[in-house]
Formats: structure tokens, C-alpha cells, sequence
């Protein structure tokens, strides 16, 4: 069993509180938009560490981070982009790629709206952890811890961070 913590959307901004929310977790999965890669280390010095480029990082961050992280976990077929939109409104970046060729677990950031929805088309589970900074139009930042057991995804939690 592997047990993620998933964010996004940090603006250059990482709460204290990241650290204990993740710290029984095995892996942290960034969706973009970081910030600065001061960011980046951090995280990546407390736990393994994946991530994609946002449209708002500059190219320090994208020289280190991809646009598109294609991935197995466990038996698990992973997507992240940052911007990739949601079942029945997907991105023309991906929209081609994720009816030929779909992943099992699709993970985006951008909008800074935290969901949780099934393609029931391509039999497919999207993820958009919310927001973890404090800059954007959000009320309230959020993460994601969830684990993936072989082909399972399971024991999903939604984290309400302390202010904006």
C-alpha cells in the first residue's frame, strides 16, 4: 500500500500544517502551480516527492518539473497535469489523449476547487485537490491524502486547512 498527499495551487505559500497532515504518507504529488522551488525542496526533503508545473511557474520549475506526469503506482495508471479540466469539460490539452489512451486516476489542479468525480465514459477517477496557498479566489485551502492499494484507490480524505 502506498499513502499519497495530494496538493496544489500553493502560490509559494506552504502552511506549517502540511507537514503534519502528510507525515504518514509515503509520497506527495504536487498539481502545479508551486511557486518558487524553495517550495519544491521543502517538500521534497520530507517525503518523496512528484510534481507538474503550473501556469504560473517560471522556467526554474519547469527546467525541474514536467507539464504532463504519466505514471504507475502500485497497479495504478496515474495522470497529472496542472490544467486538465474534468469529466465532460477536459482541456484540448489532454481531451485526445485521455479518450484514446485513459488513465485510471487523473489528477489536476488550476481551477482551485476541490473535486472528487467519476468518468463513468472512460472509467476513470479525477482528482483536483483545491488549494493549499493563499492566493486566488478560494474560501477555503484544502489537501488530499488517499491511498492506493495494488489496483485500489481507497480511504480518501478531504483536509481543511486553517484560514485563507
Amino acid at each position: 500500500m502506498t499513502r499519497i498527499g495530494l496538493i496544489s495551487d500553493t502560490h509559494s505559500y506552504l502552511d506549517d500544517a502540511v507537514f503534519k497532515h502528510f507525515e504518514q504518507c509515503d509520497e506527495i504529488w504536487h498539481a502545479g502551480d508551486i511557486g518558487n522551488l524553495e517550495l519544491a525542496d521543502k517538500l521534497a526533503a520530507f517525503k518523496p516527492f512528484k510534481a507538474v508545473y503550473g501556469n504560473i511557474d517560471g522556467g526554474d520549475i519547469r527546467r525541474v518539473y514536467p507539464e504532463n506526469l504519466r505514471f504507475k503506482c502500485e497497479d495504478v495508471d496515474i495522470w497529472i497535469t496542472h490544467i486538465g479540466g474534468y469529466p465532460g469539460k477536459y482541456s484540448l490539452q489532454v481531451r485526445g489523449e485521455i479518450y484514446t489512451n485513459p488513465p485510471q486516476l487523473f489528477i489536476c489542479g488550476h481551477s482551485h476547487i476541490l473535486k472528487v468525480m467519476f468518468d463513468e465514459r472512460i472509467k476513470c477517477l479525477h482528482l483536483n485537490p483545491g488549494a493549499a496557498g493563499k492566493q486566488g479566489w478560494h474560501k477555503v485551502r484544502t489537501l488530499m491524502r488517499f491511498n492506493i492499494d495494488g489496483p485500489k484507490i481507497q480511504d480518501m480524505q478531504i483536509i481543511e486547512l486553517n484560514g485563507r
